[in-house]
């Protein structure tokens, strides 16, 4: 099993920043590794929500069909999906920290068969561009946060 944890700091407020990171569906608009997402399941987001994100991975465009599997706002959400012989986990909580939210994602990949196990192991270098597109999408995210907080705060 493959397992990373990331943490990035924002300067808002846990409720600000779930919401932003839970709005699946304008991810796109916000992340730049990902280019489309389709929302499966209708209605608001909980637990059972299902959406196809397509992202780009070393310059290829793959789609993947995540489930939200754990939606407790403003603290926790996971989202579970199986591909290629692996299931593959993220979890994001927000933790009030220092006037803003501590933002920790957890990823796990774990090999489901006998060829993933093998090919896991051949893959481990590429965890390094993995963890750097997990560091761009909290940045993202960050970005994306604390420039609306910023927007509000002068219109206000």
């Amino acid at each position: 099993m493959a397992r990373m944890t990331i943490t990035k700091h924002v300067n808002a407020a846990p409720a600000a920043v779930f919401e932003r990171a839970a709005d699946f569906a304008n991810c796109p608009k916000f992340i730049r590794g990902i280019t489309r997402v389709e929302m499966l399941t209708d209605g608001p987001v909980r637990v059972g929500t299902r959406f196809k994100e397509t992202r780009v991975v070393f310059k290829r465009e793959a789609a993947e069909e995540m489930e939200v599997t754990v939606f407790t706002p403003p603290d926790r959400y996971a989202l579970a999906c199986e591909s290629c012989g692996c299931r593959y986990y993220s979890e994001f909580t927000f933790t009030p920290s220092g006037g803003g939210t501590d933002v920790r994602m957890t990823f796990e990949a774990t090999p489901l068969s006998r060829f993933a196990r093998v090919m896991s192991i051949l893959m481990r270098p590429m965890l390094k561009a993995a963890l750097k597109a997990c560091e761009q999408d909290l940045d993202d995210l960050k970005t994306a946060v604390e420039s609306q907080r910023e927007g509000a705060t002068r219109v206000a």
